[in-house]
């Protein structure tokens, strides 16, 4: 039998036969986001996932695959009309430089935007490699602008004073920096007549939409992504089992560290950053950033949550996956299973319009309604006690918010519900989505596994 779920914007089948017991018992008795409920004919309803092997419990499919289309009439008038733009910043940290030229650089260097024209100021150092690389109109040499600005006395100008030379000489003496721009730079420029105005709101608000260079971006740091989540669960999987269920690879005890210097390396070999890389098992697993330690066991859930970034492009996966090696419990399986149905919810209800709140709420209220509150005990929480999902592009954690939007096309997010019960373990399905014109595409192609 199908379960007929509705939101305002949405209506969601899930095939009761496929849940676990106690999953079925509630949605029967209390459906999800709907004051009704109302039984199907299975061969009517439109809704079905094209590939079931990741996704064995949900028959869910997310329509309308275009991919968001950026409309630059629309910036170049707002470009021609707001303050010029400035940055001072190095673009392997700061993703708002990065994005304005798409030039890699470890050390700060100057960017102004004006009238829909652009410069960097860069060191004799990048200065050459920046005319080759750089995505600016203008590239000019920090030592040449040096030369040109006026000093009292036989002394080289400070950074600012050759900043505020040059930004004089393109008649700007009042720009947009973004709220970390660094504050002694845009007190010296004050001094020297160039006044810093922080954004409020996001400095390059068309990074949260986008474009269909950027998807592919995102799409290929996924596929790096799952190379290293490939050679976690091989080495998973060759792992034995040795005494009180501790796992033992190529003669040593497998530990979190192991592990993570398999997966990082993975990862790397395909063009890959890794950082942080959590492989956390058993007790570690019921914090959701804890990046794990110590020996692996058998029959554990064990978290592997890999976000590296694309050395080319600087765009970054994000993918996690939680097994067991061995066999999973009831209690594990429940909780799994539990979670993928929430990722599934979620994955219905993302669309043009949906309301993000409503959304996360919807999946807490489920988790709750099976048996698995969010709730603080003894100073710890848990249950699901962290948001449904972020942006991903330029940074791991980007706009948008996922419980603070209502989606739009170009959007890409993760979805990754959690929940995290000690004594039990902890559990966590993220996939990264494209919100389309009429749905969402699903970016991530690793299966989900649980027992290996």
């Amino acid at each position: 039998m199908l379960l007929k779920l509705g939101c305002g914007f949405l209506v969601v089948a899930i095939d009761l036969h496929a849940h676990p017991r106690g999953i079925r018992e509630v949605l029967q008795r209390q459906p999800i986001f709907t004051r009704k409920a109302q039984a199907l004919d299975p061969g009517i309803f439109p809704f079905r996932c094209r590939d079931p092997r990741p996704y064995p419990h949900a028959r869910i499919m997310a329509r309308g695959i275009s991919l968001a289309k950026r409309d630059h009439s629309i910036e170049q008038k707002l470009m021609a009309t707001s303050l010029p733009k400035l940055l001072f910043a190095d673009s392997e940290s700061s993703a708002d430089i990065l994005y304005a030229t798409r030039f890699f650089a470890p050390d700060p260097f100057l960017y102004l935007q004006k009238n829909g024209k652009s410069w960097v100021i860069l060191s004799d150092l990048e200065v050459d490699r920046g005319r080759k690389q750089a995505e600016v109109n203008t590239v000019l040499s920090y030592s040449d602008l040096e030369k040109k600005t006026p000093v009292r006395a036989k002394t080289k100008p400070s950074l600012a004073k050759v900043y505020a030379h040059f930004l004089n000489q393109q008649k700007v003496s009042r720009v947009e920096v973004p709220h970390d721009f660094p504050l002694g730079l845009a007190t010296e420029l004050k001094k020297l007549g160039v006044t810093c105005v922080p954004t409020t709101t996001l400095f390059w608000p068309e990074r949260e939409l986008k474009s269909a260079a950027e998807i592919k971006n995102i799409s290929q740091a996924l596929r790096i992504t799952e190379a290293g989540m490939a050679r976690g669960i091989e080495v998973l999987r060759a792992a034995k089992i040795g005494k009180n269920k501790a796992l033992r690879w190529g003669n040593a005890a497998l530990t979190s560290e192991i592990l993570r210097a398999e997966i990082d390396i993975a990862m790397l070999r395909k063009g890959g950053m890794p950082a942080n890389t959590i492989v956390a098992g058993g007790s570690q697993a019921c914090d959701p950033h804890e990046r794990g330690s110590g020996p692996l066991k058998a029959n554990s859930l064990i978290i592997l949550d890999l976000f590296p970034r694309d050395s080319r492009t600087g765009y970054f996966g994000d993918m996690t996956r939680t097994v067991v090696r061995g066999r999973a419990s009831d209690a594990q399986r429940h909780l799994w299973e539990t979670c993928l149905i929430g990722q599934k919810l979620a994955f219905a209800c993302i669309k043009p319009g949906a309301d993000g709140a409503l959304v996360h709420q919807g999946v807490k209220d489920l988790f709750t309604k099976v048996g698995y509150p969010t709730v603080r005990k003894k100073g710890r929480w848990q249950g699901f006690f962290h948001g449904t999902g972020h942006g991903l592009g330029l940074e791991i954690h980007e706009q948008p918010r996922f419980g603070a939007t209502v989606f739009k096309p170009g959007q890409v997010i993760t979805v990754e519900p959690g929940i995290y019960i000690p004594g039990v373990g902890g559990v966590r399905h993220e996939d990264v989505v494209v919100v389309t014109d009429k749905r969402h595409q699903v970016l991530s192609r690793f299966p989900k596994p649980l027992e290996i």
